[in-house]
């Protein structure tokens, strides 16, 4: 059990440079995953409009617990995101969506949707082994995530930055990291971090 160990190899202000090269490391995975984990914060109801036409499947959910007042019971949100009117979206938000989808389908429309909240795409996959390092591959543990207004990959204050994060066993793997921040013409950017 445990978590992975998550180094940051890019941190930059422009949300397509850090798409892309996340993209790039996904491709040095050996497996990958089917399905790829999409979680967004919504705070506007532009966010919420633009990310509904992208992910109008997706599941969405009151961002902070709300709970009834006369039961004390956890309230879900259930409107209809497509066809919610605003005040009704509005006195919702913040909204957030968090959920598995199939590799490959919907990635470009999640990122081209994003507002200013934090949001995440993780790949989970495996490293190839590496001899020369004595490095190995751990599907339990091994991906890339890259984090939209964010610096960490435990989410925990909003930043105009976005960040890539590479993923290794629960022990880390710097040697990795490295190499694979340099692969994309950068440097691990800062400590080893609890990863997912």
């Amino acid at each position: 059990m445990g978590n992975s160990k998550a180094y940051p190899v890019l941190r930059t202000a422009d949300a397509a440079m850090a798409y892309a090269q996340a993209k790039r490391l996904v491709g040095l995975l050996e497996q990958i995953a089917d399905e790829v984990w999409l979680m967004a914060e919504l705070h506007t109801v532009a966010d919420v409009r633009r990310m509904a036409k992208a992910l109008p499947q997706a599941p969405y959910d009151y961002l902070n617990a709300r709970k009834d007042p006369s039961t004390g019971e956890y309230l879900s949100f259930d409107a209809d995101v497509m066809t919610a009117d605003d005040a009704t979206l509005e006195a919702a938000l913040p909204l957030d969506l968090s959920e598995e989808f199939p590799r490959g389908e919907l990635e470009d429309l999640f990122v081209a949707a994003l507002g200013a909240g934090t949001a995440s795409i993780d790949w989970h996959g495996r490293w190839p082994e590496d001899d020369e390092a004595d490095c190995h591959g751990t599907p339990r543990y091994d991906g890339v995530q890259v984090v939209f207004h964010g610096n960490h990959a435990q989410w925990d204050t909003w930043t105009e930055h976005h960040t890539v994060f590479v993923h290794t066993d629960k022990w880390g793997d710097l040697p990795r990291a490295r190499k694979l921040a340099a692969y994309i013409g950068s440097e691990v950017v800062g400590e080893q971090e609890v990863g997912w």
